[in-house]
Order: structure tokens, then sequence, then C-alpha cells
């Protein structure tokens, strides 16, 4: 069972509040101390008066007069709270209002509860032995003391629930603050991580912890955005002129293939003049790739049809399809029941790279099932085939440049087909996910749907 939350702020939040109402306690325990042995002084200072006047009424009239004394004050009702004991020697109580505790040989102070009808008093009591041997008792029951710190706690009491309405209030201020600034990095980071390299995060100036962190930020941005420049300006250059040059060549191959009589020379004219287009088209699909990279989300695009688009990958692809002795079919909504945002052109580029693949390997006398639907705020594609599949541990690596499985190599394609596709996806805020068909490979894509 987790009982720290999960969330930064409130763990701030809760940290803060505690330490304000620990500060509190403590602040509360040593007041209630102070003043609980301020009173007890008090009181102490109240019986040792007492006592005094009670000795020397001893010492000028005797022991009959104190008996007779102590006996009219129990007797009467002035001080309530008032304690008198005269024990003779051999510990009999000759006079009193109260039962002698037992108490230690020559203690002088003691305190002790005395148990009555009004519930359990505090008794202070002063011991003195007098020249007769006897003993007196001059104490105060602390009633009005101990009433005064019963109230004085429930004040605290009162109080601590004021401080932790404070305290509380205080950490949700300083969370919300502090996961305003946490929450505005956050945000800026998943977004520059979606794409958007020229965002910011923003400074307040007040040179503090978050400016600072912030502006360490941005700095990191500025160097990222440099050398992600750099390395698409570089890779665009790189593909562009090789493209010239290679061009060149193939344009010579064919004036040499077409001047060429013998047979054996022709066909290694033929698989050079393929090699390099085949070469061309991995540059252009390099080219296109970085390009797609490099922009920005979609935002502002238009809204268009995806049920439009698939359906006319399916026209192209259906005799393709059928030279191949493969069924294409679809399941399209009704028109206007799949609109997203995006760039016509890519959204395009990317089903005819799904559908290539699923045509490509998907066997003869089998169906290439093309659905679109509508779920909740999102449009799904899938497509299913009845090929080889691609085993649960190559499913994330086909996404990367190049990468070409064992299985497939010997099929014609550049390895940039599905990495463009994620490109596309990526700056359309869509998914790809690829699943088992049993047999086969499912491809599910996911867009965001416009409102209706």
């Amino acid at each position: 069972m987790r009982l720290m939350p999960r969330s930064t702020s409130a763990r701030l939040a809760l940290a803060v509040t505690a330490s304000f109402l620990f500060a509190f306690v403590l602040l509360g325990i040593g007041v209630h101390y102070a003043v609980s042995a301020m009173l007890i002084q008090d009181a102490r200072e109240l019986v040792k008066v007492d006592a005094a006047g009670l000795v020397e009424m001893y010492q000028d009239d005797g022991g009959a007069a104190l008996l007779a004394e102590l006996r009219d004050r129990i007797a009467s009702d002035d001080d309530p709270d008032a304690v008198y004991a005269l024990t003779a020697p051999d510990g009999r109580v000759v006079a009193g209002n109260t039962p002698v505790p037992n108490h230690r040989r020559g203690a002088h102070w003691i305190e002790f509860t005395e148990h009555s009808g009004d519930g359990d008093l505090r008794v202070v009591a002063q011991l003195l032995r007098l020249p007769d041997g006897t003993t007196l008792l001059t104490g105060t029951r602390t009633r009005s003391q101990d009433r005064f710190l019963g109230l004085m706690l429930r004040t605290a009491l009162a109080a601590l629930l004021v401080a932790a309405s404070l305290g509380a209030l205080i950490g949700w201020m300083t969370s919300r603050w502090v996961s305003r600034r946490l929450r505005h990095l956050d945000n800026t980071a998943e977004r520059v991580g979606g794409g958007e390299l020229d965002l910011r995060a923003r400074l307040d100036g007040s040179d503090d912890a978050f400016d600072r962190l912030a502006r360490r930020f941005n700095a990191m941005l500025d160097r990222i955005e440099e050398l992600l420049g750099g390395v698409r300006h570089a890779t665009d250059h790189i593909a562009h002129d090789l493209r010239t040059p290679l061009t060149r060549l193939r344009n010579r191959l064919e004036e040499a293939r077409q001047r060429e009589q013998d047979a054996d020379a022709a066909a290694r004219l033929d698989a050079a003049i393929g090699e390099t287009d085949q070469l061309l088209h991995s540059f252009g699909a390099l080219l296109r790739l970085a390009r797609i990279e490099a922009q920005p989300p979609v935002h502002d695009e238009p809204e268009l049809d995806l049920a439009d688009l698939v359906r006319d990958a399916a026209e192209l692809y259906t005799p393709i399809a059928a030279e191949r002795g493969i069924a294409l079919t679809t399941e399209l909504p009704s028109p206007g029941g799949a609109r997203v945002r995006g760039d016509a052109d890519q959204l395009f580029q990317m089903l005819v790279n799904l559908l290539d693949n699923a045509v490509k390997y998907a066997p003869a006398d089998t169906e290439v099932r093309l659905g679109l639907q509508r779920e909740r705020q999102a449009i799904v594609l899938q497509i299913d085939d009845r090929g080889p599949g691609i085993p649960a541990e190559d499913r994330a690596r086909v996404f990367d440049r190049f990468q070409r499985l064992e299985t497939h190599r010997g099929s014609p394609g550049t390895g940039l087909g599905m990495s463009l596709v994620r490109a596309i996806l990526h700056r359309h805020g869509g998914h790809i996910a690829l699943l088992d068909n049993h047999p086969g490979l499912r491809v599910r894509v996911t867009l965001g749907a416009t409102a209706d």
C-alpha cells in the first residue's frame, strides 16, 4: 500500500504542512511546560507564606494554638483548596482535611493526587517537622491552575487546527507555484520532443533556481537545434550532391545500353542501371524522410477525409494485388466519417508504404483487408495480411533506418519505408502498432479525429 502521494507538488505540500505543524507542536509543548512550571512555582510560594505564618504561631503560642488554628481553618470555607494536616510522631493524624500520603523520609516538598467526589485533584504541599516531633503539612489543591492549563490546552488544540489549515494553505500555494513552474518546463520538453524545436522555456526574470534551470534548458535546446539543423543540412546536401552524379551515371549507362549489341554486356548494363535506380530511390526516400522530420507538428493544416485517401490507395494497389493473386478488400465509413487534420500527400505516402508491404509479403490466393473506422475521438486504420508476419522481438527495430529483416532481404526495398511511416505519424500525432494476425501481420494506425 502506497502511503506517500505520487505527485511531487503533493509531497511538497505535505512536507510544508508537516514541518509547520511540527514546529507549532514543539512550541506548544514548550509553552505548556513553561506555564505549568510557573504555576507550580506560584503555588509553592503561596504555600511557603502560609506555612511560615503557622510556624510563627507555633513558636509564639505553642502547639495547642497551632492545633486550634488548623481546626478553625479546616472548618472554614474561606479557601476550599487549602490543605492542612498535623501528624504525631507515631504517624497518627491529629488534625487535617486530607490523607497524608507515604513520602520519602526527610522530604521537604511533595506532590500527590487526592481522590474525591469532584474527581482527582493535584496537591502541592510542604512538610515541616516541628520541635515537638509533630509534622505540619501545608499545601494547596491546584484546581485553578489545572483549569487554566486545561483551557490553555483546548485553546492550543483549536490553534493547532487553525495552524494545520494555514500550513495546508501555505503548502498548497507553495506546491502550486512550484508545480506551475515545473509543469511549464515539462510541457515545453514534451512539445520539443514532439518536434517543436523552436519552443523555449519561459523566464520570469527572478533569477531563482527555476529561472536558472530554464536558461540552461533553453541553452541546451539552442545547441540541439543547431546540431540537428547541421545534420539535416549535411544530409540534404550529401543526398542532393550524390543524386546529381548518380543521375549522370544512370544516363550514361542508359546511353551505353542503347548502343550495346552484345547480349551479355547489355544484361550487365541493365543490372547496373537497376542498381543505380535503387540508389536514386534510396536517396530520394532519405531526402523525404529528412524533410518530414524537419517539419513542425501538424496544427493548422486543413481537414481531410482519410477515407478518400484510403480509397485512392486501394484503387492504386488493387490491380497490383490481383496480378499476384491477392484479393484487396476495403471496409470504409460513410463520407465525412473519418476526418483528420494533416498533410494529404504525406498521409497518402504512409498508406502506400503500408499497402505495398502488405501486398508484397502476402502469399497468393490470400486476402489483404483494409479497414477504417472511428473509435471515440480517434480514427483507426487497420491493415491485415496473411504473410509471414514479424516476430515480436523484431517489431520495434523495423522502424529504424535501413533495417531489413533476414526473411525480407531478398525482396526489393530501401529499408526506409517504415521509417517514413513513423516520421509521418509522429508529425501528425499518431501511433502505429504491429500485432499478430494469426497468421500474418496486423498493422493498426491511430490518428486524432477532428471535432464533428
